[in-house]
Formats: structure tokens, C-alpha cells, sequence
């Protein structure tokens, strides 16, 4: 199974039980806090995150795989730079960051249909079987999983890392209902490592392996859909989709891996760019630009709200006349919302 996965681009599958019990009094908790912030989908399906045989009566094995996605024209290893490079961008207040899983095709898409032909290879061998795919599409801890599953171990901004790949690798899972022998777990290896921590621009990682995603950049640029807090946006500084610092700073991602896969290349016109360039884009031009790719979901109008905080930061920074005189033209945009952030924006 390991040779058929690799075919088809993942880098490791494994498995998992369906008994994530022990998980459950942490998910509550967090639930409970209210650090899922407007992702009520989190809280809706209670804790049918936690029990796979609830989310798909039958399952008795979880097959997760992970996929890497760093650009093909990345280059491996520490002796790239690739880390460096991705946070001098930071250092540069007028280009816009968008975070690099978001720069190619939708893996939603990709993992999807790929897991349903791994699948369909495993019926081939072994006959008709009941099974499901899932990526980040439903209600599974699927970081949990791949834990379980010798996938990696959870590094304290919660994410999953691999000690030969980091932690630049999507995961997705087949819930089948046929029993298999579960992989082995790792052992953690973050030591006494802080940097995730340490370099979080919104502070959201609160306490190791606890987020509270309501001050998560990720979050506030993708998954909120009304006006950014006040206090957060001089942080955001110029990151317009996405965040990746804690996986920028992390050591182990002087491992991370490039993608075999095309779908995850650089789209022309999503990384490098001027913001004033991308603030300029009308609908059409930002359904074009995005179109098969996982920026799209958040819309045209999230998007101008995100490139204005960008630009007030940049404003703040620089004082550049062309930066204004952006905002200035959308001053009397038809959105309230962004009218709102431009006007903030502004206020300088």
C-alpha cells in the first residue's frame, strides 16, 4: 500500500484506531474556552470529531496519509535557505504574503481525489470495501490521527511534524470498515524548542499544544468573515492570506520536502506581489486569478479587507504616496466592510 500511495504523490500513509477517546476532555476544553472563535462548525458536531464510528457507522480503521506541498522549484535543505527566504518577505511591508500551501491548486481537491484512487487500488487487490475519504472536509482530528499513526508527533504550535519532512504537508484520511494493524507513534522531538511560540506575531499560541484561533493571522484572514479587531491589525503586517511563521522558525522544516506533484507550483501572480496591485483587482479579476485554488473561498470582499489592513500597515511603515493614494480609491468601496478597513487604514 505504502508503493501504491507513493504513485499517486503521498509521502507516507499509515493507521490509526478509531478509539480517540483520550482526546476528547482536551477538545471539549478548548471548545468550552471559546477558542474556535465563528468556526461553529467545531462546536456543532460535538464530539463526533472524536469518534470516527460516529461520523461513518462501520469504521474500524482510519488510513491517513500526508502529502508534502512545498513548490517544486523550492530546493530542499537548510542549504536553500528556502525558511530565510520566506520570512525576508516580511522585511519587505508593500509586497503581500500569502501563505505557501495557499500559492498553488486547492488540496482539497487534490488529496480528495487521490485518496478515492488509493482507495479504489486497495479494492482492486483486495475487493469491494466500505470506505470514505476525508481532507480537512468534516469533522476528524485528523492531526490526531496522523499522530497516532506514526504520521509525526504534535509540535507545540499543534501541528504535526516529521522529523525527515517538518511539518509543510497536507493530511487526509480513508475511514474504512475493515480492521488493520495500527502503525506505530512517534516520539515528540521538540525538546526544549520555543521558537513557534516565541515568534507568533498575535501571541495566539497561548500555552504549548493550545491555540486560541480567534488571534490566529490563519484564522482572522481566512476563516473570520467581519472586521478584523482593531488591536490585531497593526500585527498582521503584510501577511494577507494565511501565516506561516511558526512553520517558517521551526528547525525541523530545514527538512521539509518539495512536492512531486504539479498542483502545488507557484501560481503567477500570488507571491512577490506589490499590494497596491493586488488592491486594484475587481471581482472578475480575482475569480480569474484564484480560480481552482483555496484563496477563492474567502471571496472577493475579504480579500480587499485583508489587502487594506496590508496597506495601512504599509502606509504606517513607509508613507508611500502610491500606497495612499490605494486606499484612497476604494475610500467609497461599495462593502462596508471594507470601507471600514480602509478608512482605518487611513488613520495615520
Amino acid at each position: 500500500m505504502q508503493e501504491w500511495a507513493r504513485e499517486l504523490g503521498f509521502s507516507q500513509i499509515g493507521v490509526a484506531g478509531v478509539d480517540l477517546s483520550a482526546a476528547e476532555p482536551g477538545l471539549s476544553a478548548w471548545l468550552a474556552q471559546g477558542f474556535h472563535g465563528e468556526m461553529h462548525y467545531m462546536a456543532s458536531h460535538g464530539m463526533k470529531r472524536a469518534r470516527p464510528a460516529e461520523l461513518v457507522p462501520g469504521t474500524v480503521s482510519v488510513i491517513t496519509a500526508r502529502m508534502d506541498y512545498l513548490p517544486r522549484d523550492t530546493g530542499n535543505g537548510a542549504a536553500q535557505g528556502w525558511q530565510a527566504h520566506e520570512l525576508s518577505r516580511l522585511t519587505r511591508p508593500q509586497e503581500g504574503i500569502v501563505s505557501v500551501y495557499a500559492r498553488g491548486r486547492d488540496y482539497h481537491k487534490v488529496l480528495r481525489a487521490r485518496l478515492q484512487k488509493l482507495s479504489d487500488r486497495i479494492a482492486e487487490a483486495i475487493g469491494p470495501f466500505g470506505h470514505r475519504v476525508f481532507t480537512d472536509s468534516a469533522p476528524v482530528l485528523e492531526a490526531e490521527l496522523a499522530a497516532r499513526s506514526g504520521q509525526g508527533w504534535r509540535g507545540r504550535h499543534t501541528l504535526v511534524l516529521n522529523r525527515e519532512a517538518g511539518s509543510m504537508f497536507f493530511l487526509g484520511e480513508i475511514y474504512v470498515d475493515m480492521a488493520l494493524p495500527e502503525s506505530a507513534p512517534v516520539t515528540a522531538h521538540c525538546g526544549s524548542c520555543s521558537a513557534c511560540i516565541d515568534i507568533c506575531p498575535t501571541q495566539a499560541i497561548i500555552a504549548p499544544h493550545r491555540i486560541d484561533a480567534r488571534r490566529c493571522i490563519s484564522y482572522l484572514t481566512i476563516e473570520h468573515a467581519g472586521p478584523i479587531p482593531l488591536e490585531l491589525r497593526p500585527l498582521l503586517g503584510n501577511r494577507i492570506y494565511g501565516c506561516d511563521d511558526c512553520q517558517l522558525i521551526c528547525p525541523w522544516n530545514k527538512f521539509a520536502q518539495v512536492s512531486r506533484l504539479p498542483d502545488f507550483d507557484e501560481r503567477k501572480g500570488l507571491a512577490g506581489q506589490q499590494l497596491v496591485h493586488l488592491f486594484a483587482w475587481d471581482e472578475p479579476t480575482f475569480l480569474r486569478m484564484t480560480e481552482g485554488g483555496p484563496i477563492r473561498r474567502i471571496g472577493h470582499e475579504r480579500w480587499l479587507r485583508n489587502v487594506a489592513v496590508a496597506l495601512g500597515n504599509a502606509l504606517r511603515a513607509t508613507g508611500d504616496g502610491a500606497v495612499r493614494a490605494a486606499l484612497q480609491a476604494r475610500a467609497e468601496d461599495p462593502s462596508a466592510l471594507v470601507r471600514e478597513h480602509v478608512a482605518w487604514a487611513l488613520e495615520i
